[in-house]
């Protein structure tokens, strides 16, 4: 006795309109996924970007509120005022925007720290710290230099006379001259975000 077989597979279209839907599903997948991902670096670099910025505000403040009033012997034997701001960016490696004397004192592990020259400079989209070992410089003393801020493209700073006016420049050649009563500081990033914060001084 002979039995039929009444077997029924998938047609060749029906396996390629399979094979499209899923090609499509997978596209779609990848697709929502790496969007996922791009918003999490983006997300990544904005939240280190206002952390170097924080941290970046916070020093230059603290370095900013311990200024002392004692001037500073250049290498070349010349003395500069205590506090000296400049409007242009730094040419040689001994140029600063901004240059002060931070005072001496205990710092947060107990010990003592000598009175030291900071400045501050824009080069190469980057902010430099600059610190000398001595307020009274040797003949070949050279400053230790520290990136402190990337992505930056503008560093301008103004400083509050007694007068409770703004000005580009600070000191000069005047040495006698006193501490400025705050110092803004505006940066222009490379993103194309201005942040101003203005600081008091001691």
């Amino acid at each position: 006795m002979s039995r039929s077989l009444n077997i029924k597979g998938f047609t060749l279209i029906e396996l390629l309109v399979a094979m499209l839907v899923f090609s499509l599903l997978a596209i779609a997948g990848y697709r929502g996924l790496q969007s996922v991902l791009d918003t999490r670096n983006h997300l990544d670099a904005e939240t280190r970007k206002y952390q170097d910025l924080g941290q970046f505000f916070s020093r230059l403040e603290g370095q900013l509120a311990q200024a002392s009033r004692r001037p500073a012997h250049l290498r070349d034997g010349r003395e500069q005022s205590a506090f000296v701001g400049f409007a242009s960016e730094a040419g040689e490696l001994q140029d600063a925007q901004v240059l002060f004397t931070r005072g001496g004192g205990i710092d947060a592990a107990g010990g003592w720290v000598e009175p030291q020259r900071i400045g501050y400079r824009l080069r190469a989209h980057a902010i430099e710290l600059l610190r000398w070992e001595y307020l009274d410089q040797a003949p070949n003393a050279e400053p230790k230099v520290d990136v402190v801020l990337q992505g930056v493209r503008e560093f301008n700073l103004r400083y509050l006379s007694l007068s409770m006016v703004w000005e580009k420049q600070w000191a000069g050649s005047s040495i006698n001259v006193p501490l400025p009563k705050a110092v803004e500081v505006s940066l222009l990033l490379d993103s194309g975000e201005k942040i101003i914060r203005v600081m008091d001084m001691p």
